[in-house]
């Protein structure tokens, strides 16, 4: 059982690296989710580098962005999710 979900596990961050890697070729945003934020916030990462944190509006169904974050706490959360820096 052990081996399976392990297997599974893998599998599913194979997915969602992948799943970041074509939504920042095409331009897009990432959404980065963080257990230590509250539930309505996330972070957005852009091709560019750049990671904003941001509150989702829920009547207008958008994001309200609150910050971009500083340099070093984009290295933090790159090292905490093992995000290598995207390159186009």
């Amino acid at each position: 059982m052990e081996l399976t979900q392990s297997y599974t596990e893998k599998n599913g961050t194979d997915a969602v690296r992948a799943l970041r890697i074509r939504k920042l070729g095409k331009g897009l945003p990432f959404m980065i989710n963080d257990p230590e934020l509250p539930s309505n916030q996330c972070y957005l990462e852009y091709p560019d580098g750049k990671i904003i944190l941001v509150t989702l509006v829920q009547h207008a169904r958008d994001f309200k962005r609150l910050r971009v974050l500083s340099d070093n706490e984009i290295h933090q959360i790159r090292v905490k999710y093992n995000l290598p820096v995207f390159h186009a």
